[in-house]
């Protein structure tokens, strides 16, 4: 069940990018046109889409990150990552409770049970 946990962090950081992808098509497309450096800063929506993006960058690393930890056994770094992601994911749902965060909340609590073998 740990590797399952630890899959299904990397998978919502992938879905949350291409769901970036998809949704801020535009305004990423237009920073690049736009040359890139400094082009994410304003207007607004291109720096949602760009934060959108890279956040899901590092829902993907912290994904392999937990994957590590369960190909080599330490319940420490997997605990570690749940508990890091619960935080974000609590201040989230306070923030913004009508949102996905729910999906982090639900998804760090199961990588800490795993992490203490309860599942």
């Amino acid at each position: 069940m740990a590797a399952t946990t630890a899959w299904l962090l990397f998978v919502l950081g992938v879905g949350h990018v291409v769901y970036g992808f998809v949704k801020f098509r535009e305004p990423l497309l237009s920073g690049l046109a736009a040359g890139v450096v400094g082009q994410f800063t304003s207007p607004e929506v291109r720096r949602t889409a760009f934060w959108f993006v890279m956040f899901g960058a590092l829902l993907m690393l912290a994904g392999q990150v937990a994957i590590h930890a369960v190909g080599i056994n330490d319940l420490y770094l997997l605990r570690l990552v749940g508990v890091n992601l619960l935080v974000v994911s609590a201040v989230g749902l306070v923030a913004l409770p009508k949102s996905p965060f729910l999906a982090g909340a639900l998804i760090s609590a199961l990588i800490v049970a795993a992490s203490y073998r309860i599942i």
